[in-house]
C-alpha cells in the first residue's frame, strides 16, 4: 500500500490485517468493471472475534460504533486485496450497509453506523461520503454485534 490513503491510515493508526479468509460458501468480493462488491466483514482481529452480543441489551452504542470501526478496517482490507494493495486506487465508497444485532425495541442503528461512515469519511475525505443502510437485525454470525458489507469504485 503506497501513497495518500497509506499516510492517512498510518496518522490514524491503522494497521490493515490481511483479508479474512471465507468461512462458507461465498468469496470475500466481486470484482465487476471498476466497482468491488464486498462480503460481509465482522469486528474481528486476528483469530479473536470482538463485541459478541446484542445492541439496547449488552452492548452500548459506544461499543458498536467501535465494532463498525473494526468491521470498516476489514472492509478496508478486503478491498486492498482486490485492488493490489493500493488504497489509492478507491474512487469512492459507494454504499455500507450496516447490519446491527438488536434486542427489540433498540433504534439507534442509524448511531451505531456512524462509527464506520465517520472513520470512511476521516480516511478518504470526500471520496468516503456514501450512501448507507443501517438496519437491526435478530442474529448475525458467531453472535456478532455488527457486520458491514458494500461497493467500492476503483479507478481503473
Amino acid at each position: 500500500m503506497a501513497g495518500r490513503v497509506a499516510a492517512r491510515l498510518a496518522e490514524l493508526g491503522i494497521v490493515l490485517p490481511a483479508m479474512a479468509a471465507p468461512v462458507a460458501n461465498y468469496v470475500p468480493f466481486v470484482r465487476t468493471g471498476s466497482l468491488i462488491h464486498l462480503a460481509g466483514q465482522i469486528p474481528k482481529r486476528g483469530d479473536e472475534i470482538l463485541f459478541v452480543g446484542k445492541l439496547g441489551d449488552n452492548i452500548s452504542v459506544e461499543q458498536g460504533q467501535e465494532a463498525a470501526r473494526v468491521c470498516v478496517i476489514n472492509f478496508l482490507a478486503a478491498t486492498s486485496a482486490a485492488i493490489g494493495g493500493d488504497l489509492d486506487r478507491v474512487k469512492r465508497i459507494v454504499k455500507i450497509n450496516v447490519f446491527v444485532h438488536s434486542s427489540p425495541g433498540f433504534t439507534g442503528q442509524p448511531a451505531v453506523g456512524n462509527g464506520a461512515s465517520d472513520l470512511l469519511v476521516s480516511i478518504f475525505g470526500e471520496a468516503g461520503k456514501h450512501a448507507r443502510s443501517a438496519v437491526g437485525v435478530a442474529q448475525l454470525p458467531f453472535g456478532v454485534a455488527v457486520e458491514i458489507d458494500g461497493i467500492v469504485e476503483v479507478h481503473e
